[in-house]
Protein backbone atom coordinates (compact mmCIF):
# COMPACT_ATOMS: atom_id res chain seq x y z
CA UNK A 1 0.00 0.00 0.00
CA UNK A 2 1.60 3.23 -0.77
CA UNK A 3 2.13 5.57 1.89
CA UNK A 4 2.77 9.30 3.28
CA UNK A 5 6.30 10.08 4.61
CA UNK A 6 7.54 13.49 5.46
CA UNK A 7 11.29 13.40 5.05
CA UNK A 8 13.81 15.44 3.28
CA UNK A 9 15.29 15.71 -0.36
CA UNK A 10 18.39 13.43 0.82
CA UNK A 11 16.50 10.67 2.73
CA UNK A 12 13.98 10.84 -0.51
CA UNK A 13 16.98 10.34 -3.07
CA UNK A 14 17.98 7.54 -0.71
CA UNK A 15 14.18 5.94 -0.62
CA UNK A 16 14.01 5.95 -4.67
CA UNK A 17 17.30 4.12 -4.84
CA UNK A 18 15.92 1.36 -2.31
CA UNK A 19 12.76 1.56 -4.22
CA UNK A 20 14.68 1.83 -7.81
CA UNK A 21 16.47 -1.94 -6.79
CA UNK A 22 19.70 -0.30 -5.84
CA UNK A 23 22.06 -2.78 -4.09
CA UNK A 24 24.96 -1.17 -3.37
CA UNK A 25 26.27 2.07 -2.11
CA UNK A 26 29.96 3.51 -1.89
CA UNK A 27 30.92 7.09 -0.85
CA UNK A 28 32.77 9.10 1.45
CA UNK A 29 30.17 11.63 3.54
CA UNK A 30 30.38 15.11 2.23
CA UNK A 31 27.72 18.51 3.44
CA UNK A 32 25.29 18.62 2.35
CA UNK A 33 25.16 15.19 0.74
CA UNK A 34 25.89 13.06 3.60
CA UNK A 35 22.27 12.08 4.71
CA UNK A 36 21.86 9.92 1.61
CA UNK A 37 24.64 7.93 2.59
CA UNK A 38 23.65 7.58 6.30
CA UNK A 39 20.05 6.66 5.05
CA UNK A 40 21.65 4.31 2.69
CA UNK A 41 23.90 2.73 5.51
CA UNK A 42 20.82 1.98 7.42
CA UNK A 43 18.89 0.82 4.61
CA UNK A 44 21.05 -1.33 2.81
CA UNK A 45 21.73 -4.61 5.28
CA UNK A 46 17.92 -4.88 5.95
CA UNK A 47 18.07 -5.66 2.18
CA UNK A 48 19.02 -9.44 0.64
CA UNK A 49 22.32 -8.95 -1.14
CA UNK A 50 22.45 -5.02 0.09
CA UNK A 51 26.15 -3.32 1.02
CA UNK A 52 27.46 0.06 1.76
CA UNK A 53 30.65 0.91 2.15
CA UNK A 54 31.47 4.23 3.49
CA UNK A 55 35.42 4.70 1.74
CA UNK A 56 38.81 6.76 2.15
CA UNK A 57 37.43 9.22 0.21
CA UNK A 58 35.13 10.12 -3.29
CA UNK A 59 37.45 8.78 -6.04
CA UNK A 60 37.54 5.40 -4.02
CA UNK A 61 33.74 6.18 -3.50
CA UNK A 62 32.81 6.06 -7.20
CA UNK A 63 35.69 3.59 -7.89
CA UNK A 64 34.14 0.93 -5.64
CA UNK A 65 30.25 1.87 -7.51
CA UNK A 66 31.89 1.02 -10.64
CA UNK A 67 33.15 -1.96 -9.82
CA UNK A 68 30.01 -2.93 -7.97
CA UNK A 69 27.83 -2.42 -11.02
CA UNK A 70 29.93 -5.10 -13.17
CA UNK A 71 28.74 -7.50 -10.76
CA UNK A 72 25.26 -6.92 -11.76
CA UNK A 73 24.18 -4.83 -8.51
CA UNK A 74 21.91 -1.70 -9.09
CA UNK A 75 25.27 0.80 -7.18
CA UNK A 76 24.90 4.48 -6.40
CA UNK A 77 27.16 7.51 -4.97
CA UNK A 78 26.25 10.75 -3.65
CA UNK A 79 28.51 13.55 -3.28
CA UNK A 80 28.89 17.38 -3.61
CA UNK A 81 31.06 20.03 -4.82
CA UNK A 82 34.84 19.42 -4.00
CA UNK A 83 33.79 15.41 -4.21
CA UNK A 84 32.72 15.47 -7.20
CA UNK A 85 35.55 17.12 -9.04
CA UNK A 86 37.54 14.20 -7.23
CA UNK A 87 35.29 11.62 -8.76
CA UNK A 88 35.53 13.03 -12.70
CA UNK A 89 38.81 10.68 -13.86
CA UNK A 90 36.29 7.66 -12.82
CA UNK A 91 33.13 9.27 -14.40
CA UNK A 92 34.99 9.62 -17.61
CA UNK A 93 36.28 5.81 -16.93
CA UNK A 94 32.45 4.86 -16.24
CA UNK A 95 31.29 6.82 -19.94
CA UNK A 96 34.15 5.06 -21.34
CA UNK A 97 33.63 1.41 -20.02
CA UNK A 98 29.80 2.10 -20.65
CA UNK A 99 29.02 1.39 -16.34
CA UNK A 100 25.48 1.62 -15.37
CA UNK A 101 25.96 3.57 -11.96
CA UNK A 102 23.89 6.78 -10.38
CA UNK A 103 25.59 9.74 -9.08
CA UNK A 104 23.36 12.21 -6.62
CA UNK A 105 25.54 15.54 -6.14
CA UNK A 106 23.96 17.81 -3.57
CA UNK A 107 25.26 21.26 -5.01
CA UNK A 108 26.54 23.64 -3.01
CA UNK A 109 28.70 26.96 -3.25
CA UNK A 110 32.25 27.08 -4.99
CA UNK A 111 34.91 27.05 -6.01
CA UNK A 112 37.31 24.77 -3.63
CA UNK A 113 35.49 24.32 -0.32
CA UNK A 114 33.41 27.30 -1.15
CA UNK A 115 29.83 27.28 0.83
CA UNK A 116 29.40 23.82 2.18
CA UNK A 117 25.98 24.37 3.97
CA UNK A 118 24.97 26.80 1.43
CA UNK A 119 22.84 26.22 -2.12
CA UNK A 120 24.06 26.32 -5.42
CA UNK A 121 23.76 25.37 -9.10
CA UNK A 122 27.52 25.55 -10.34
CA UNK A 123 28.17 22.42 -10.95
CA UNK A 124 25.97 22.21 -14.09
CA UNK A 125 28.74 22.42 -16.41
CA UNK A 126 31.05 20.18 -14.81
CA UNK A 127 28.63 17.52 -14.81
CA UNK A 128 28.32 18.04 -18.99
CA UNK A 129 31.98 18.52 -19.42
CA UNK A 130 34.01 17.71 -16.28
CA UNK A 131 35.58 14.90 -17.64
CA UNK A 132 37.93 14.95 -20.74
CA UNK A 133 37.17 13.87 -24.27
CA UNK A 134 34.23 13.49 -25.57
CA UNK A 135 30.63 11.95 -24.21
CA UNK A 136 27.41 12.80 -23.51
CA UNK A 137 25.27 12.34 -20.36
CA UNK A 138 21.71 12.14 -19.01
CA UNK A 139 21.35 14.84 -16.11
CA UNK A 140 18.19 14.88 -13.76
CA UNK A 141 17.36 18.31 -11.54
CA UNK A 142 14.59 17.68 -9.29
CA UNK A 143 12.40 20.77 -7.89
CA UNK A 144 10.72 18.95 -4.68
CA UNK A 145 11.33 16.40 -2.46
CA UNK A 146 9.01 13.93 -4.31
CA UNK A 147 10.90 14.54 -7.61
CA UNK A 148 13.88 13.59 -5.65
CA UNK A 149 12.17 10.29 -4.99
CA UNK A 150 10.81 9.73 -8.38
CA UNK A 151 13.98 11.35 -10.74
CA UNK A 152 16.20 8.96 -8.83
CA UNK A 153 14.20 6.11 -9.75
CA UNK A 154 14.09 7.20 -13.42
CA UNK A 155 17.92 7.97 -12.94
CA UNK A 156 18.46 4.09 -12.24
CA UNK A 157 16.32 3.04 -15.26
CA UNK A 158 18.00 5.52 -17.75
CA UNK A 159 21.31 4.36 -16.32
CA UNK A 160 20.10 0.65 -17.31
CA UNK A 161 18.93 1.46 -20.78
CA UNK A 162 21.41 3.72 -22.03
CA UNK A 163 24.41 1.65 -20.19
CA UNK A 164 25.63 5.07 -18.81
CA UNK A 165 26.02 6.57 -15.59
CA UNK A 166 23.29 9.28 -14.72
CA UNK A 167 23.88 12.23 -12.74
CA UNK A 168 20.66 13.48 -10.42
CA UNK A 169 21.51 17.09 -9.84
CA UNK A 170 19.77 18.56 -6.87
CA UNK A 171 21.05 21.29 -3.99
CA UNK A 172 21.46 22.03 -0.51
CA UNK A 173 17.82 23.66 -0.53
CA UNK A 174 16.49 21.15 -1.53
CA UNK A 175 18.59 18.06 -0.11
CA UNK A 176 17.49 18.97 3.39
CA UNK A 177 13.37 20.59 2.54
CA UNK A 178 11.58 18.37 4.06
CA UNK A 179 8.06 17.70 2.35
CA UNK A 180 5.01 15.23 2.37
CA UNK A 181 5.74 12.81 -0.15
CA UNK A 182 3.84 9.49 -1.83
CA UNK A 183 6.41 6.42 -1.62
CA UNK A 184 4.58 4.23 -4.13
CA UNK A 185 3.73 -0.10 -3.61
CA UNK A 186 6.51 -0.66 -6.62
CA UNK A 187 8.13 1.24 -9.28
CA UNK A 188 8.43 0.52 -13.01
CA UNK A 189 11.98 -0.97 -13.44
CA UNK A 190 14.05 -1.40 -16.57
CA UNK A 191 16.97 -3.43 -15.96
CA UNK A 192 19.93 -3.51 -19.17
CA UNK A 193 19.00 -4.71 -22.64
CA UNK A 194 19.45 -8.80 -22.40
CA UNK A 195 23.12 -10.26 -24.00
CA UNK A 196 23.48 -13.67 -24.72
CA UNK A 197 26.68 -15.14 -23.57
CA UNK A 198 28.11 -15.40 -26.72
CA UNK A 199 27.54 -12.04 -27.66
CA UNK A 200 30.53 -9.86 -27.44
CA UNK A 201 30.28 -7.92 -24.33
CA UNK A 202 30.77 -4.37 -26.50
CA UNK A 203 29.16 -5.16 -29.46
CA UNK A 204 25.93 -3.43 -30.46
CA UNK A 205 23.31 -3.30 -33.20
CA UNK A 206 21.04 -0.54 -34.75
CA UNK A 207 20.48 0.91 -31.01
CA UNK A 208 24.31 1.92 -30.53
CA UNK A 209 23.89 -0.04 -27.36
CA UNK A 210 25.38 -3.13 -26.23
CA UNK A 211 23.20 -5.57 -24.16
CA UNK A 212 25.39 -5.88 -20.43
CA UNK A 213 27.26 -8.73 -19.65
CA UNK A 214 28.63 -8.60 -16.26
CA UNK A 215 31.30 -10.89 -14.76
CA UNK A 216 30.01 -14.14 -13.76
CA UNK A 217 27.98 -14.56 -16.80
CA UNK A 218 29.68 -17.16 -18.44
CA UNK A 219 31.94 -15.22 -20.90
CA UNK A 220 35.49 -13.68 -20.18
CA UNK A 221 34.59 -9.94 -19.69
CA UNK A 222 37.57 -7.36 -20.07
CA UNK A 223 36.76 -3.74 -19.30
CA UNK A 224 39.66 -0.99 -19.80
CA UNK A 225 39.42 2.90 -20.28
CA UNK A 226 41.64 2.25 -23.17
CA UNK A 227 39.85 2.77 -26.72
CA UNK A 228 38.84 -0.61 -27.38
CA UNK A 229 37.18 -2.86 -29.51
CA UNK A 230 33.80 -5.10 -29.61
CA UNK A 231 35.67 -7.50 -27.30
CA UNK A 232 36.60 -5.31 -24.66
CA UNK A 233 40.70 -5.53 -25.87
CA UNK A 234 42.20 -2.31 -26.12
CA UNK A 235 42.83 -0.85 -29.19
CA UNK A 236 44.03 2.91 -28.57
CA UNK A 237 46.82 3.70 -31.82
CA UNK A 238 43.59 3.23 -34.11
CA UNK A 239 41.73 6.62 -34.85
CA UNK A 240 39.35 4.90 -37.16
CA UNK A 241 38.83 2.76 -33.81
CA UNK A 242 38.86 5.93 -31.47
CA UNK A 243 36.05 7.68 -33.93
CA UNK A 244 33.72 4.76 -34.24
CA UNK A 245 33.61 4.48 -30.49
CA UNK A 246 33.78 7.74 -29.38
CA UNK A 247 30.71 9.09 -31.83
CA UNK A 248 28.66 5.61 -30.62
CA UNK A 249 28.99 6.93 -27.34
CA UNK A 250 27.84 10.11 -27.69
CA UNK A 251 25.18 9.20 -30.52
CA UNK A 252 23.66 6.54 -28.62
CA UNK A 253 22.35 9.37 -26.10
CA UNK A 254 22.32 12.65 -28.63
CA UNK A 255 19.99 10.62 -31.08
CA UNK A 256 17.39 9.83 -28.45
CA UNK A 257 17.51 13.66 -26.73
CA UNK A 258 14.15 13.84 -27.30
CA UNK A 259 13.20 10.61 -26.15
CA UNK A 260 14.80 11.19 -22.92
CA UNK A 261 13.32 15.00 -22.67
CA UNK A 262 11.36 15.40 -19.20
CA UNK A 263 10.11 18.77 -18.91
CA UNK A 264 6.33 20.95 -18.41
CA UNK A 265 5.40 24.09 -19.99
CA UNK A 266 2.96 26.44 -18.41
CA UNK A 267 1.36 29.09 -20.81
CA UNK A 268 3.39 28.77 -24.06
CA UNK A 269 1.49 31.42 -25.53
CA UNK A 270 3.43 34.09 -23.45
CA UNK A 271 5.40 36.77 -24.50
CA UNK A 272 7.92 36.05 -21.16
CA UNK A 273 8.53 32.97 -20.91
CA UNK A 274 11.05 31.50 -18.03
CA UNK A 275 13.23 28.65 -18.18
CA UNK A 276 14.04 27.31 -15.34
CA UNK A 277 15.68 23.68 -13.56
CA UNK A 278 16.03 22.51 -10.08
CA UNK A 279 15.02 25.03 -6.94
CA UNK A 280 14.40 27.86 -8.97
CA UNK A 281 11.66 26.38 -10.49
CA UNK A 282 9.56 27.20 -6.99
CA UNK A 283 9.96 30.45 -7.36
CA UNK A 284 9.30 30.49 -11.19
CA UNK A 285 5.67 28.80 -10.07
CA UNK A 286 5.20 31.05 -7.42
CA UNK A 287 5.23 33.76 -10.07
CA UNK A 288 3.36 32.14 -12.57
CA UNK A 289 0.42 31.96 -10.76
CA UNK A 290 0.11 35.53 -9.28
CA UNK A 291 1.20 36.86 -13.24
CA UNK A 292 -0.54 35.41 -15.70
CA UNK A 293 0.81 37.12 -18.42
CA UNK A 294 4.19 34.46 -18.17
CA UNK A 295 4.49 31.26 -19.45
CA UNK A 296 7.50 28.82 -18.40
CA UNK A 297 9.40 25.87 -19.32
CA UNK A 298 10.97 23.47 -16.14
CA UNK A 299 13.14 21.33 -17.14
CA UNK A 300 13.67 18.10 -14.86
CA UNK A 301 16.16 16.88 -17.22
CA UNK A 302 18.63 19.37 -18.46
CA UNK A 303 20.87 17.09 -20.30
CA UNK A 304 20.74 15.91 -22.84
CA UNK A 305 19.21 19.57 -23.19
CA UNK A 306 15.95 19.33 -25.15
CA UNK A 307 16.62 22.13 -27.96
CA UNK A 308 13.66 21.15 -29.83
CA UNK A 309 11.47 22.42 -27.12
CA UNK A 310 12.35 26.01 -27.83
CA UNK A 311 10.32 25.93 -30.78
CA UNK A 312 6.94 25.67 -28.76
CA UNK A 313 7.00 28.88 -27.77
CA UNK A 314 5.53 30.69 -30.91
CA UNK A 315 4.58 34.22 -29.61
CA UNK A 316 7.83 35.06 -27.01
CA UNK A 317 9.83 37.85 -27.24
CA UNK A 318 12.05 37.17 -24.22
CA UNK A 319 13.06 33.90 -22.34
CA UNK A 320 14.54 34.27 -18.83
CA UNK A 321 16.83 32.20 -16.94
CA UNK A 322 16.74 32.23 -13.11
CA UNK A 323 19.60 30.38 -11.91
CA UNK A 324 21.95 29.58 -8.66
CA UNK A 325 25.03 30.34 -10.93
CA UNK A 326 26.49 33.24 -13.29
CA UNK A 327 24.67 31.68 -15.91
CA UNK A 328 25.36 28.39 -17.25
CA UNK A 329 22.45 27.08 -18.70
CA UNK A 330 21.20 30.01 -20.39
CA UNK A 331 24.50 30.42 -22.57
CA UNK A 332 23.43 26.76 -24.02
CA UNK A 333 19.51 28.33 -24.67
CA UNK A 334 21.46 31.10 -26.43
CA UNK A 335 23.26 28.29 -28.76
CA UNK A 336 19.50 27.46 -29.98
CA UNK A 337 17.66 30.81 -30.19
CA UNK A 338 17.93 33.70 -31.68
CA UNK A 339 15.04 35.00 -29.34
CA UNK A 340 16.79 37.34 -26.90
CA UNK A 341 17.97 35.12 -23.48
CA UNK A 342 18.92 36.92 -20.21
CA UNK A 343 20.16 35.54 -17.47
CA UNK A 344 19.30 35.73 -13.86
CA UNK A 345 22.18 34.27 -12.25
CA UNK A 346 22.21 34.51 -8.46
CA UNK A 347 25.05 33.36 -6.16
CA UNK A 348 25.94 33.05 -2.53
CA UNK A 349 23.17 30.49 -1.07
CA UNK A 350 19.70 32.25 -1.31
CA UNK A 351 17.10 31.61 -3.47
CA UNK A 352 15.61 34.09 -6.20
CA UNK A 353 12.29 35.84 -4.76
CA UNK A 354 9.34 35.93 -7.05
CA UNK A 355 9.27 39.94 -6.06
CA UNK A 356 13.16 39.85 -7.66
CA UNK A 357 11.73 38.12 -11.06
CA UNK A 358 8.70 39.83 -11.18
CA UNK A 359 10.61 43.46 -11.79
CA UNK A 360 12.76 41.49 -14.17
CA UNK A 361 9.52 40.32 -16.09
CA UNK A 362 8.19 43.95 -16.09
CA UNK A 363 11.14 45.53 -17.49
CA UNK A 364 11.19 42.92 -20.76
CA UNK A 365 7.44 43.47 -20.68
CA UNK A 366 7.22 46.99 -21.01
CA UNK A 367 10.24 47.49 -23.62
CA UNK A 368 8.36 45.12 -25.81
CA UNK A 369 11.28 42.13 -25.59
CA UNK A 370 14.73 44.71 -25.76
CA UNK A 371 16.12 46.47 -23.09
Amino acid sequence: MSQLEFVQGNIACGKGAIAAGCTFFGGYPITPSTEVAEYMAAALPKIEGGCFIQMEDEIAGIACAIGAAWTGARSMTATSGPGFSLMMENIGYAFMTETPCVIVNVQRGGPSTGQPTMAAQGDMMQARYGSHGDYSIIALCPATVQECFELTVKAFNLSDQFRCPVFVMTDEIIGHMRERILIPDSVEIIRPKPAKPTDLPFGTDESDIPGFLPFGSGQRIHVTGLTHDERGYPDSSSYQRHEMLIKRLVHKIESRRHEIADYEIVNPDAKIIFICYGVPARTVQQLAAQDKAIGYLRLRIVWPFPEEVLKQFKNVTTFIVPEMNLGMISREIERHTAIPVVSVGKIGGDLHTAQELQEVANAYKTAGGQR
